[in-house]
């Protein structure tokens, strides 16, 4: 964002094609957290901040997060909704086509993807990529994280965009619940580690625990 500043380019914030309603929820959640926080660095260091949209249910948020950012920083004159978090299409390819365009014409310092994508990953990596930008680029979904990992300068994979999302929004049951996760996780391959090393000795205890 301090790139994007200091070049006088916009910032791209792209939060992917989720629903609140679909098995994507939670990566749209933690891609709406992080939307927050870049709204908040853009507000405050006087970036332009570019979030076009796909999703009707997941717009109105978006747009409030945004607004609630600008106005903690006092600068909530200085958002255009309009121009700055526009609705370019429900549709895949059109909504896709219409980030590209914008990418090609605004020419962003920076590109910021998180959330649940498909086929449009590569086409939103190779683009930005291409005209410049500084990509940060994130999903859960397995089969678009080689584009993201081949094209963007930094990647979250897999859950770490919700620990990014919780991290941002700071909020205590985002944050408690991947402490929880982390801790579950721990155990499980603790337990594990036990369990193999016991049955390598010929004690089956641990296997007989789990297969009650």
């Amino acid at each position: 964002i301090g790139r994007a500043v200091e070049t006088g380019r916009p910032v791209f914030d792209i939060i992917g094609m989720g629903q609140f309603t679909d098995a994507y929820a939670t990566q749209t959640i933690a891609a709406l957290s992080v939307l927050s926080h870049v709204a908040t660095l853009s507000a405050k260091l006087g970036a332009e901040l570019i979030a076009p949209q796909a999703r009707v249910d997941v717009m109105p948020v978006a747009i409030e997060l945004v607004k609630d950012a600008y106005r903690a920083e006092g600068k909530l004159d200085e958002l255009n909704v309009d121009e700055q978090l526009p609705y370019l299409s429900g549709t895949q390819f059109a909504w896709a086509s219409g980030i590209i365009g914008m990418a090609a014409r605004l020419k962003p310092a920076a590109n910021i993807m998180i959330g649940p994508f498909w086929a449009e990953s590569m086409m939103f990596a190779e683009t930005f990529d291409r005209i410049g930008s500084m990509q940060v680029g994130g999903t859960a979904r397995t089969y678009q994280i080689p584009f993201f990992a081949a094209l963007c300068d930094y990647v979250l994979i897999g859950e770490e965009i919700f620990a990014a999302g919780a991290y941002v929004s700071g909020d205590p049951q985002q944050i408690g619940s991947i402490a929880a996760q982390d801790w579950f996780k721990l155990a499980a391959i603790g337990l594990s580690t036990v369990g193999a090393l016991l049955s390598s000795v010929g004690v089956n205890i641990i296997a007989e625990m789990l297969s009650w």
